[in-house]
């Protein structure tokens, strides 16, 4: 039987993918991008400068088609963009099971927590969700709790990705949620424009793949953080509400609720 978060805590918990739950980026999707580009003979390489540009690009499919155009002067046809994105989701796959990525500090704990309170806690991510499901894989368990996700909202379930609130809607909308009662953690600029168009409070939890971003970017976000630290690794809070601890607990995203 479910249980019922306590109350003045957060309703739900919605997380993003790539850079919040893991440092996904660099070390994932670029180095599964530049695979695939070698695997089908192309002479592009995407260093870390090129791929952190190409981030202001929301999806891997939008990213790729992006610098296609931008370097052959015309849109890719479409069959081209889907074996190449399937190349990459593969390479992207054989990187998580070799063991290449691991959740960030603090995720493991944050995650448990809520579980354990019956907060319910859904996935809002622009990737696709073959990449969901090989980063779900590799971590769950042992590194995550089992079955923690409710569900996942991923990119080929929207109209419209991030800065887009849609995806964001469709979560709040299947947990029968209000916005105001739930909390969003990000690390990008288009990942808080999102839950903060959908009226969700959010913290900005900023990783390496968006330490880029200028501060006025997340300048909607509620509190703005370098992580979600851990007793002995603790994050730097940047704005909001004070955290002494250097740990985000459940009783500091209540502080970023709406009074009630």
């Amino acid at each position: 039987m479910a249980r019922t978060p306590p109350p003045g805590l957060p309703a739900a918990l919605l997380w993003d993918v790539d850079g919040t739950l893991a440092e996904t980026e660099l070390d994932g999707h670029r180095q599964a991008f530049n695979r695939a580009f070698a695997d089908a003979q192309l002479p592009w390489r995407w260093d870390r400068s090129t791929y952190l540009e190409l981030l202001r690009i929301s999806g891997g499919r939008e990213r790729m088609a992006h610098f296609l155009e931008q370097v052959e002067g015309r849109a890719p046809a479409a069959d081209r963009l889907v074996a190449l994105q399937a190349a990459k989701q593969r390479h992207y796959a054989a990187l998580l099971q070799g063991g290449a990525i691991r959740p960030r500090p603090g995720v493991r704990r944050l995650l448990t927590a809520a579980a354990q309170a019956g907060i319910p806690q859904a996935i809002v991510t622009t990737s696709g969700r073959s990449a969901v499901a090989a980063l779900v894989a590799a971590l769950v368990p042992p590194l995550l709790p089992a079955e923690v996700f409710a569900f996942w909202v991923c990119g080929e379930d929207v109209a419209c990705k991030k800065p887009d609130p849609e995806g964001y809607r469709r979560a709040l909308e299947q947990l029968g949620c209000p916005a105001e009662r739930a909390v969003a953690i990000e690390d990008s600029a288009n990942g808080v424009a999102a839950a903060r168009a959908a009226g969700l409070p959010v913290l900005a939890a900023r990783s390496v793949s968006s330490a880029h971003e200028p501060d006025h970017a997340f300048a909607a976000a509620n509190a703005v953080s370098d992580g979600l630290g851990e007793p002995d690794q603790p994050c730097r809070l940047i704005r909001g509400p004070a955290c002494p601890t250097g740990c985000i607990t459940l009783s500091y995203l209540q502080q970023l609720l709406p009074s009630p």
